[in-house]
């Protein structure tokens, strides 16, 4: 199944390639809190599972192109990423090779998150900015303290996700925190339709330039993990989102690109990059 929030916060179903809507069945959220009826959806989507089937299967669809695909989660709770856990990557960075266990996990601002329609908005004309593709995890019920063997059963489902990261001294997640930088999209596909997540391929380019191949088994910490790791320091909840790293072939961004992600399985996400410098 494969499920996205489109024009003024619309909940949606894909059927081939058209969108049914089922916003009215989530109907105790706020229209001031409209962001969050993904979230509500989530908490809620064992009850609903049914309906939205019936709806992917006869309810009317918008056609894809018709409608404005925000992120899939316009605001998670938490932004939750992994560093360095492709070697490939870690060697074409220069970087000291410290596991994840030495360097820790990191966390960005919710606020940064956007989606398919809205465009990477470059925040200096000095300043060295690259795309890194990932895929993201989608949090289904609450975590705490889980079990690598257990950590998949706390996925809801999986989405396209561009870290995008200004080069520089500063913390790592200020670099990675300003608007625009958490692309997600073009949906969430739920879990039940990718068993193992590390047999995926990832493909990224920039215009017609293929800079980013690689496969989710390539990952340092997998999936499980991963899961492991955060969920011992901070209770995740429905609808957080965790960034699994970047594999090899970062690079720069300039205004006028468009960045292509693809993922296996999951899909595809096309951004435009513009400068917010004249």
């Amino acid at each position: 199944m494969k499920l996205v929030c489109f024009d003024d916060y619309r909940l949606g179903v894909q059927n081939g390639e058209g969108v049914v809507d089922i916003t009215h069945l989530v109907t105790d959220v706020p229209e001031a809190w409209k962001p969050l009826r993904m979230i509500r959806l989530i908490e809620e989507f064992d009850a609903l599972k049914g309906q939205i089937e019936q709806a992917a299967q006869s309810g009317p669809a918008l056609p894809l192109d018709s409608v404005r695909l925000l992120a899939p989660l316009p605001r998670p709770g938490k932004v939750m990423a992994a560093p360095s856990n492709y070697m490939r990557h870690v060697r074409e960075m220069v970087a000291e090779d410290s596991p994840l266990a030495k360097i820790g996990l990191f966390l960005k601002a919710s606020s940064a998150v956007t989606g398919p329609s809205q465009p990477i908005v470059l925040p200096y004309a000095d300043r060295r900015t690259d795309h890194e593709s990932e895929l993201v995890m989608v949090i289904g019920k609450r975590a705490s303290k889980v079990s690598a063997e257990e950590a998949l059963d706390y996925v809801f489902g999986y989405t396209c996700g561009l870290d995008i990261t200004v080069r520089g001294d500063e913390d790592r997640s200020q670099r990675k925190s300003f608007d625009s930088f958490s692309p997600l999209g073009p949906c969430i596909v739920t879990a039940d339709e990718i068993p193992d997540p590390q047999t995926l391929e990832i493909n990224l380019w920039v215009n017609d330039d293929h800079r980013q191949h690689a496969f989710t088994k390539d990952m340092r910490e997998d999936c499980r993990n991963i899961i492991e790791r955060m969920s011992a320091v901070m209770t995740m909840e429905p609808g957080d989102v965790i960034f699994t790293g970047t594999p090899e072939g970062v690079g720069p961004l300039a205004p006028g690109d468009t960045v292509r992600i693809n993922i296996e399985k999951v899909g595809e996400m096309a951004v435009a990059v513009v400068p917010s410098y004249a």
